[in-house]
């Protein structure tokens, strides 16, 4: 199997800034590109890593090319290209490697890995948890989809970013998961917001209530680590946009829908969020999701 020498980065955005500059650090041989110049110029006067001039560029000189972008849509683009411009599936070696560390459509992740295969190209799906400091500090939980021994190939890259790396299954499981992962995380947000301001419009101090609920069996990832950092402070600065996430929440809904598995409450939860992002408007942490709510109840959590 073909050693990973030289390591390709398409996409430094919030998360894959800080990803791909855990590899250059760990002296992998990287070649970045991002579409703004702007961050890609920033990314290497600070990291030891060549800039390109393309995604096509990157390709060419990668055994394995990592792509960390917005969504399914953007990965179609940048892996097959354009009548203007050759995507990286033109331009990659036979033998080499393309893992989606986005959080993509599992289904189109599958329809990309049965093109890439007919090119002599492997793909592996490789979503990640854990947020903007743990990307920084190599933290990330990493869910692998693909072949097994694609995997065991990738080890050493992935334990440069993440310190948990879970073999999920086939090919689009990971992105499966992640999406599924995200649809629990969202829907514990909201309820966690609910029950905290119907206990503050009962008279009940919501910090009192959240210290209650982490003692209790309502605990949940949002009032352990969300509730006091981001929504009493009023930072609302977590790293993790309200777009995004009402994107993963439509990537499971239309997922449970292909599957034709009844996915009741988790449609609501997704038209909740998708409402919230509508009266909110654009461009906004998910944890804002929670003035929207306050706003519905005419109350108000923390200071």
């Amino acid at each position: 199997m073909k050693a990973l020498h030289q390591i390709g980065f398409v996409g430094l955005g919030k998360m894959g800034f800080p990803m791909a500059g855990r590899l250059a650090a760990a002296g992998f041989s990287l070649k970045v590109y991002d579409i703004d110049r702007r961050v890609q110029e920033q990314f290497v006067a600070h990291h030891p890593a060549a800039g390109s001039e393309s995604p096509a560029d990157v390709a060419r000189r990668s055994d394995l090319v990592i792509t960390m972008l917005p969504d399914s849509n953007a990965v179609r683009a940048v892996v097959l290209g354009s009548s203007e411009e050759d995507g990286l599936a033109a331009c990659m070696a036979s033998g080499s490697l393309l893992v989606d560390m986005s959080s993509s459509s599992p289904l189109v992740t599958r329809e990309l890995g049965i093109y890439l295969e007919s090119r002599g190209i492997q793909m592996m799906d490789a979503p990640v948890s854990g947020g903007v400091s743990k990307a920084r500090d190599g933290t990330l939980s990493i869910m692998a989809g693909g072949e097994s021994e694609v995997l065991e190939r990738c080890r050493t890259v992935f334990a440069t970013m993440g310190e948990r790396i879970f073999f999920s299954g086939p090919l689009g499981s990971g992105h499966a998961v992640k999406a599924l992962n995200n649809m629990l995380s969202a829907a514990g947000f909201i309820a966690a917001v609910e029950v905290l301001l119907v206990g503050r419009r009962f008279g009940v101090d919501p910090q009192a209530m959240n210290e209650i609920l982490n003692a209790s069996t309502g605990r949940n990832n949002t009032t352990e680590n969300k509730m006091e950092k981001h929504v009493f402070s009023r930072s609302f600065s977590s790293g993790f946009s309200l777009d995004l996430m009402v994107k993963d929440l439509t990537t499971a809904v239309d997922l449970a829908r292909e599957l034709e598995v009844p996915a009741i409450f988790c449609t609501s939860c997704r038209e909740l969020w998708a409402a919230a992002q509508s009266s909110l408007g654009r461009g906004l942490d998910h944890t804002d999701v929670a003035r929207w709510f306050e706003q519905l109840a005419n109350a108000r959590l923390g200071a």
